[in-house]
């Protein structure tokens, strides 16, 4: 665990005292409370999936990993509820059993949940400053609530809730079509990846910075957009094997989630204003799983609880890693890797302009913090703003959105970096190399806290419910 130190280059976080550090907390609880605020009672279950937690044992696991990091595993205190470990460590309580236990009522998780978080604050409320456990393991809690949080986001999503109150969609002036279009080209050379001892905190995944080799590519300046994937729709992409991988044209043939359903579409008929046929029922793929053709030849999109014009602008969202593989199949691309996203968004070209020059940014645009002119973080838009939006969040190589807005795939699975060793929450990234894929740069509900050009998140190429699109390479 790096010591929290000062470094323009390491982030925002590097200057975060105690009160900085509680007033985070104090945010992010807030919202992961808003998040369930209107839910009622069966909405706080929901139904038995694979890709999400009931949101009611969802609030309490994340109380739980406050109270085991910060007030159990730092502090040495005893356990708050006797009956905790088995209701909520995500690492003994298998996901499909989440919906089986006798959870504690909605009163009683919200007073547990108040309970741990006051007496995390109470311990470091004098404090002039923090410990390096105390900043890692109160950091590490934090982080882990605002993921679940984006994660309660799109549980919002796939089961058809209205969107959370708090949001406010925002129309941003700020947007610049002309500069997206095309290609950036980027020279070859050796660039260094991954966090520095410096970073105030990384996760296990990150460590530690090390040099590749680049060879020279193009890159997309922004990521796809809806109307470049329908016409990838339109032109039978979901029909055509040549487009799919052999595990992808299973997956698509399979209906992409079976095991949804029967049971799924009950709940759905029951949670959405009316009735609706949704792709997901389908025993087999042929457009994205929100997406509605209507008769007159426009599409429709499901956002949270409706329908919407599909807004061609917007960068496509909730398509999985085979269905971006297949669409660069179809377009003649391909996936970057996470090195060449990651020079991309950091790199600088030298004097001469043919060169990569040493320096790496922390962000696209330099190493300033994240704000609403830069990226669309921080839950800020509401969701998510055409890839045209953020001009003056562009990296010194050209590309737009590298941070915010979409999530994007990469080619490369999931796997440690050299040297890599496991930290005391050993089951963040380890159990899950090999079988995951990259993804880079974060979403409209990210935490700029958070993301940064090196950070890595991890999925299973199926899923298509996270808020993941993707960029594309030329061959």
């Amino acid at each position: 665990m790096p010591m929290p130190i000062s470094s323009a280059t390491a982030g925002p976080l590097a200057t975060m005292g105690p009160r900085h550090l509680i007033a985070t907390m104090r945010e992010f609880r807030a919202r992961t409370l808003a998040l369930v605020s209107d839910l009622n009672d069966e909405q706080m279950i929901g139904p038995r999936l694979a890709i999400v937690n009931p949101p009611l044992w969802e609030i309490g696991h994340v109380a739980w990993t406050q109270e085991f990091w910060v007030l159990r595993h730092l502090r040495g205190e005893k356990p708050i509820l006797d009956n905790g470990d088995p209701l909520y460590n995500s690492t003994d309580v298998a996901h499909d059993t989440r919906w089986d236990l006798l959870l504690p009522t909605r009163q009683s998780t919200l007073g547990y949940m108040n309970e741990v978080i006051e007496r995390a604050i109470a311990r470091i409320d004098n404090a002039k400053e923090l410990s390096a456990d105390e900043f890692y393991f109160y950091w590490l809690t934090t982080f882990h609530e605002g993921m679940h949080a984006e994660a309660l986001a799109y549980t919002r999503q796939t089961l058809g809730y209205r969107p959370p109150s708090f949001l406010k969609p925002t129309d941003f002036a700020d947007v610049d079509p002309r500069a997206c279009p095309g290609d950036v080209e980027i020279p070859g050379g050796r660039f260094t990846i991954g966090a520095t001892q410096d970073f105030p905190f990384v996760f296990d995944n990150e460590k530690w910075a090390h040099q590749v080799g680049i060879k020279p590519f193009r890159i997309a300046r922004a990521p796809v957009t809806n109307g470049e994937f329908l016409e990838f729709v339109e032109e039978g992409g979901y029909r055509e094997r040549q487009y799919w991988s052999d595990d992808g044209w299973q997956w698509l043939e399979s209906g992409g989630a079976p095991q949804l359903e029967k049971s799924f579409a009950k709940f759905f008929n029951k949670t959405l204003n009316e009735p609706i046929e949704l792709a997901v029922f389908k025993k087999r793929l042929d457009h994205p799983v929100y997406w509605q053709p209507l008769d007159n030849g426009r599409w429709q999109q499901r956002v949270y609880d409706r329908y919407v014009l599909l807004n061609e602008d917007l960068p496509v969202v909730h398509v999985s890693w085979y269905e971006a593989e297949a669409f660069c199949n179809w377009a003649g691309r391909r996936l970057p890797t996470e090195a060449e996203w990651e020079v991309a968004a950091a790199g600088e070209l030298a004097a001469n302009g043919t060169n990569l020059t040493e320096r790496r940014r922390l962000y696209a645009w330099g190493d300033q913090a994240p704000n609403a002119e830069l990226a669309n973080l921080d839950w800020r838009a509401g969701g998510l703003v055409e890839v045209g939006a953020h001009p003056a969040g562009d990296s010194a190589l050209g590309c737009r959105q590298m941070i915010g807005n979409v999530w994007e795939w990469t080619v490369d699975e999931f796997l440690p970096y050299p040297g890599f060793s496991v930290d005391p929450y050993k089951e963040y990234s380890q159990p899950w190399f090999g079988s995951h894929k990259v993804l880079r740069g974060g979403c409209w509900a990210t935490s700029s806290l958070l993301v940064h050009n090196r950070w890595r998140n991890f999925y299973t190429p199926d899923r298509r419910d996270v808020w993941a699109g993707f960029r594309t390479c030329a061959k």
